[in-house]
Formats: structure tokens, C-alpha cells, sequence
């Protein structure tokens, strides 16, 4: 019962702020560190959203203006692929989750294997395949031999294995390459879901991987399933090749384009942010969820000892200061993290998530850290 009541204050304060909350002098500036939800469009990307609009033809379309855009779409897709280093095909999808679910639908071989960690845009289309199992850091541990090599030893590697890059609510990054060599080696394929890499860090050495542009400066409703051969899939009719129908959101690829172009050179200065912001959390009495994991610079779960994560988002958001307990489409209903739970943390209910974005600044970082101390009941400076 006191679950529920959490939750139903939660949603109406989150939903509502009261004029006083807006006006009063002694609430703390707004603070986005949600990045991880999603991050604001950047200037190159609307600049590029704008002149996709101005072609409004149909790429699929066979007169001139049709033509015309259906040159400048294939220019952003050659353009994508050659920011991220990806020698295969391009398949534009609305974001990664349609991306994942094509995935699971159009590849030939049958999804065998995932983990307990995964998105639950992929775990709802899961339902039959093992679990592979994860470390206490929620990272999927393949065995090594004595000569460094991974020896696959399970026959759910012989088909479609599906494995996240990038965790997004701890950060925590996968083992891709060791990952990539146990599944090649059982005559598997592997489809990453790295929504929260790409942009950021160096795609994996998978077979099949999922992106969506509002995580790296994008527009919302854009993404891609980058494919290693068209014969992996099965063509379903309509666009895109054959591989996917509707018509494509031309200028919503030209903005993904511009995006990644944009580059990554900020992400140091991210884990410069967040080694400042850990420092505090750590000095006021706070947890590092997977301290002892390789984890990306934008993205970090932290522990806020006997105050339930409903109270936090509660009390940060009155301050003006946006976070989240774990990935966007289970914050809103504060139930316990799937993730949290498969990798047996103690304090789930505990936990927020906090992502840094390019914009995001050390001022930023120190007042939330001073919020922080303000929730924790934690006297004195950090």
C-alpha cells in the first residue's frame, strides 16, 4: 500500500509543479541529467531536420523531386555509415525498439539467447529464449581458457544471441568482444542493442545492431538497424530495400546524419563530470551501483541509503532537478529494476539513475551534489 501511495504522489507532483515551486527564489535552477532518456536535438541536427523538409518528395517516388530525395537520403546513409565505421547495410526504422523488434522478426536465425539485463524493449519479444547469466556488475561473463580464448559450451549460441552494449541504468558496458567471439565460434549471430553507445563509443563486432538518434543529439522518432549482409534478413515488402514498409522520415535521417557527425569529443569531459559527481555522491554516504565494472562516462545508478527512489525523484524534481530510477519506460511505474534484480543488489528501491549530455556543466554537477547532501539529511559542505 505504501508502494502505491508513493507512486501516485509521484506521478501527480511530476506531472504538476505549483506556482510556488516555479516562482520561489530558494528552488535550485533546472537541471536535466536524464541524457540517457534523451538528449536535446543539436543545432546541426535541426539545421539538417530543416533542409530534409524542404524535400518533401517521396523518396520513393520516380519523378525529379522524388529522385532528389531519394539521393540525399542514400547520402546520409553512406554518411552514417562511414561515421560509424560500419562496412554492412543500413535499415532506417523509427527508433531502436522497432529496430530491435525487426531484428527479432527478419533475421533468419531464431533468437536463442539474451540476457536478464537487456532493455525491455527487447525482453517483451524474448519469451522462450535462455538467459545467459550475469555477475553481480550485471555483466555477462562467457568463460575464458587458459589461453585467454572464449569456448563456447552452450548450444543457445548457435542461433540469434541478443546483447546490450551499453546497460542503460547502470552504464555498465558489455564484454561485446568476447561476447562476439563465443557466438561466431558456435556459428551464432549477435544483435547489440547500442542505443546508448553509438554516438559515443566504437560500435561492437556484432551482426546486427540497433540505434536511435535522440540518444546522440537526433530527433526523437529516427533510428537504424545496421545489418552485416542483407541475407541475414527476410524481406517483409514496402521500403527500405524491401526490409522495412513505410515511407522514410527524410528529415529525421539527415538530422541523425548531422548528429554523429557532430562527434564524440565530449564524452572526456563527461567523465570528468562524472568522476566530480561520484565524488560527492560518495562523500555524502551515497552507493556506486557496479563501481567495480568498466562503465560509460554519461550514465551512473547510485544508491541514497534508506531513502526509497520515489522520495528522491520527488524531492530533486521540487528542485528543479530532473533525474530517473532506471531507464524512462519503467521510472514512471517505480517498480523494482529488472536489472537490479537479475544482478542481485540488495537496494533496489534505493536507486536513481543519473545521465550526463554534452551540455551538462561542473555547476550543474555541484548543485545537484548539494541537493543530494540536502535529501540525504548529510550536514556541512562535500
Amino acid at each position: 500500500m505504501v508502494r502505491y501511495i508513493e507512486t501516485l504522489v509521484l506521478k501527480t507532483i511530476l506531472s504538476t509543479k505549483t506556482e510556488s515551486q516555479i516562482s520561489s527564489p530558494n528552488q535550485h535552477a533546472d537541471i536535466y541529467l536524464d541524457h540517457a532518456a534523451t538528449t536535446p536535438l543539436l543545432p546541426e541536427a535541426r539545421e539538417a531536420w530543416l533542409e530534409g523538409a524542404a524535400l518533401w518528395a517521396n523518396p520513393s517516388s520516380p519523378h525529379k523531386a522524388g529522385r532528389a530525395a531519394r539521393a540525399a537520403l542514400e547520402g546520409a546513409r553512406e554518411r552514417i555509415a562511414k561515421v560509424l565505421g560500419w562496412q554492412g547495410e543500413i535499415v532506417f526504422t523509427s527508433g531502436a525498439s522497432e529496430a530491435l523488434a525487426l531484428a527479432l522478426r527478419a533475421t533468419k536465425a531464431p533468437l536463442l539467447a539474451t540476457s536478464p539485463v537487456e532493455h525491455e524493449a527487447l525482453l517483451r519479444h524474448a519469451a522462450g529464449a535462455a538467459r545467459l547469466g550475469v555477475d553481480a556488475n550485471g555483466r555477462v561473463s562467457p568463460e575464458v581458457d587458459a589461453n585467454g580464448r572464449v569456448s563456447p559450451e552452450s548450444a543457445a549460441l548457435a542461433g540469434l544471441v541478443a546483447v546490450q552494449q551499453i546497460n542503460s541504468e547502470t552504464g555498465v558496458i558489455q564484454l561485446l568482444a568476447q561476447i562476439a567471439e563465443a557466438v561466431h565460434a558456435a556459428g551464432g549471430l549477435l544483435l547489440a542493442d547500442c542505443a546508448q553507445g553509438a554516438g559515443k563509443i566504437a560500435l561492437p563486432p556484432a551482426d546486427i545492431v540497433a540505434l536511435a538518434a535522440h540518444k546522440f543529439g537526433g530527433p526523437i522518432g529516427v533510428g537504424a538497424l545496421l545489418v552485416r549482409d542483407w541475407a541475414l534478413l527476410l524481406p517483409e515488402g514496402g521500403q527500405e530495400r524491401g526490409y522495412r514498409g513505410g515511407t522514410e522520415n527524410l528529415p529525421g535521417v539527415l538530422a541523425m546524419a548531422a548528429a554523429l557527425e557532430a562527434g564524440s569529443d565530449w564524452i572526456e569531459h563527461a567523465r570528468g563530470l562524472r568522476a566530480r559527481l561520484e565524488q560527492g555522491i560518495l562523500a555524502a554516504g551515497g552507493e556506486i551501483v557496479a563501481q567495480d565494472a568498466e562503465r560509460i562516462a554519461t550514465i551512473g545508478a547510485y544508491r541514497m541509503p534508506g531513502k526509497p527512489s520515489a522520495v528522491q525523484l520527488i524531492r530533486f524534481d521540487g528542485l528543479g532537478i530532473a533525474v530517473s530510477a532506471g531507464s524512462a519506460c519503467s521510472s514512471g511505474s517505480l517498480r523494482n529494476s529488472h536489472v537490479l534484480d537479475a544482478m542481485g543488489y540488495p537496494h533496489p528501491q534505493e536507486v536513481i539513475r543519473v545521465s550526463i549530455g554534452r551540455e551538462t556543466t561542473a555547476l550543474e554537477i555541484d548543485t545537484f551534489i548539494a541537493a543530494w547532501r540536502e535529501i540525504a539529511g548529510v550536514g556541512g559542505k562535500p
